[in-house]
């Protein structure tokens, strides 16, 4: 198997000031660890409501907080566990291949992905049964 990648968090420039606004910017293979092929966002996620609760067998991808503040638990093949709070629009997380994420959102929060592939779903690892049998 090859070696793991671990997620973690990547500051984006952020331009302007608290009179006029701020405007952040990610450029892929510069700012981001790969040239970005898709983006999405996820919004209107009721409260306490759960997305993601899914790995990738390729995909790479960024997530951040537009607004609104998400909780993002990763987990990798090893069963080591990951948090992290995303709450600032200039902050971004890393998730690897191969790392079941669920992703809780609080209300009115806005998740932007930035994805390393164009949407396959020969890609998602759905059933957490088979990600967590990868190993074996």
């Amino acid at each position: 198997m090859k070696t793991l990648k671990e997620p973690y968090l990547i500051e984006l420039k952020e331009i302007g000031d608290s009179s006029e606004g701020y405007l952040t910017v990610a450029e892929g293979s510069t700012d981001i660890p790969f040239d970005i092929k898709r983006v999405f966002w996820s919004y209107y996620t009721p409260q306490m409501i759960t997305r993601g609760r899914h790995a990738h067998y390729a995909l790479e991808q960024v997530l951040v907080a537009v607004s609104g503040k998400i909780i993002v638990t990763n987990e990798d093949l090893k069963g080591k566990t990951t948090v992290h709070v995303l709450e600032d629009p200039n902050i971004g997380l890393y998730v690897p291949p191969l790392h079941w994420h669920v992703i809780q959102f609080s209300h009115n929060a806005v998740m932007m992905s930035l994805a390393s592939t164009v949407y396959n779903p020969k890609d998602y690892i759905s059933d957490y049964e088979v990600f967590l049998n990868m190993t074996k």
